[in-house]
């Protein structure tokens, strides 16, 4: 009877010792699942440019900062402008971890010192930063128009990516004003036409004026050569008519009007990928029809971040993660390699878009764009 009783207890313990250590594994790993928990997380503050709001907004994206990294970041938005005129901080006064601007020429000019007689205010010592993510300056056109300009030897196919590798040739017939008609496009009315955000007023469009200018200059633009291109380039600028101040109000235009509304358009590659993202029945009615055309050479935009404290590094180092990267390019196409990292491109879904690219133009000095507006602007 004895035996029997302490062969029970026995029997219990261990069923006790088994529910425990479950319970101790599922404990465990709901801790793992959940993360490092809010109190344990570091606040990282980010003075950011836009562009770029839905990827930092992204609910995997956030998940992996604080989960793998233990980072909150926490966003405040500023225009590109203000952040390399207007003292950087909170509105509590503190300083803030790190900027992240929209553009390279801000990062670069960021790093120099102010300059007073534009009443710009002190910065703070940048520690690290560098290019994070980028997006080729792109033109998107229609199957029709692209067959023309492959007749006209302006527009070239390698490896089923579209080239515009005589960018002169296309630039010459828009500054002689050259007919759609003549070139085979009857069904289309007036002239050749590259619609873009007005470089005055939008950094997209100052951005594509830039690869213009580059382009004029023969790639090697100095106070000389500019002096003598800038006269074409704002005739090109008068014959472009009206502008849209912002890239998404002209993509939207592109995509509902067609090629009668919009035969072509300067935007960034990660347009495109978006739209598939966020629209796919949209996508699929317009995607055998789009043609995206790299400009050979084409220039990037680049997001830079610029770090001012050991938790701005933190954060920055997030963008080195393999996945980080994978929904960047994935679901708002950036690439965050230099020439386009080591995912597989062909996963979109989007025909036409390479894997690299490799011919790119710098982007000019902040000095240079300062006096290519100041010249398009006169007498506007």
């Amino acid at each position: 009877m004895k035996k029997q009783v302490v062969g029970i207890i026995v029997l219990a313990i261990l069923i006790l010792g088994i529910i425990g250590l479950k319970f101790y594994k599922d404990s465990k790993k709901s801790f793992e699942e959940d993360g490092i928990h809010a109190e344990n997380l570091t606040d990282v503050t980010i003075a950011v440019g836009g562009g770029k709001e839905d990827f930092l907004a992204d609910e995997k994206v956030n998940e992996i900062m604080k989960n793998k990294y233990g980072i909150n970041p926490i966003y405040d938005g500023w225009s590109n402008g203000k952040l390399i005129i207007n003292p950087l901080v909170r509105e509590d006064g503190s300083k803030y971890d790190l900027m992240f601007c929209s553009d390279q020429r801000f990062y670069d000019y960021y790093k120099l010192s102010p300059d007073s007689s534009k009443g710009e205010a002190e910065r703070y010592r940048v520690l690290n930063g560098g290019l994070t993510l980028n997006t080729p300056i792109v033109i998107y056109s229609w199957d029709t128009v692209v067959d023309a300009l492959i007749t006209e030897n302006i527009v070239t196919i390698q490896d089923g990516t579209y080239y515009i590798t005589d960018m002169n040739k296309l630039l010459g017939y828009i500054l002689e004003g050259k007919k759609w008609s003549e070139i085979g496009l009857n069904m289309l009315y007036g002239s050749i036409n590259i619609a873009s955000t007005d470089p005055v007023t939008s950094s997209p469009g100052a951005t594509y004026y830039g690869l213009l200018l580059s382009i004029m200059c023969e790639g090697n633009v100095t106070d000389t050569s500019m002096q003598e291109n800038l006269p074409k380039l704002k005739e090109f600028y008068e014959k472009s008519g009206y502008m849209n101040n912002t890239p998404a109000d002209l993509f939207d235009r592109y995509l509902k009007t067609g090629m009668g509304g919009e035969p072509m358009i300067v935007d960034y590659e990660k347009s495109m990928v978006e739209f598939a993202n966020s629209n796919p029945d949209g996508f699929n009615q317009v995607k055998d029809h789009i043609r995206v055309l790299y400009p050979s050479p084409t220039i990037w935009n680049s997001h830079c971040i610029a770090t001012f404290t050991e938790e701005g590094n933190k954060y920055m180092q997030v963008f080195e993660d393999p996945e980080i990267g994978q929904i960047a390019w994935e679901k708002y196409g950036f690439r965050t390699g230099v020439t386009g990292g080591s995912y597989d491109v062909s996963s979109l879904g989007i025909n036409g878009i390479p894997q690299t690219i490799t011919s790119t133009v710098s982007s000019l000095k902040m000095s240079m764009y300062e006096n290519l507006i100041s010249y398009l602007s006169e007498n506007k």
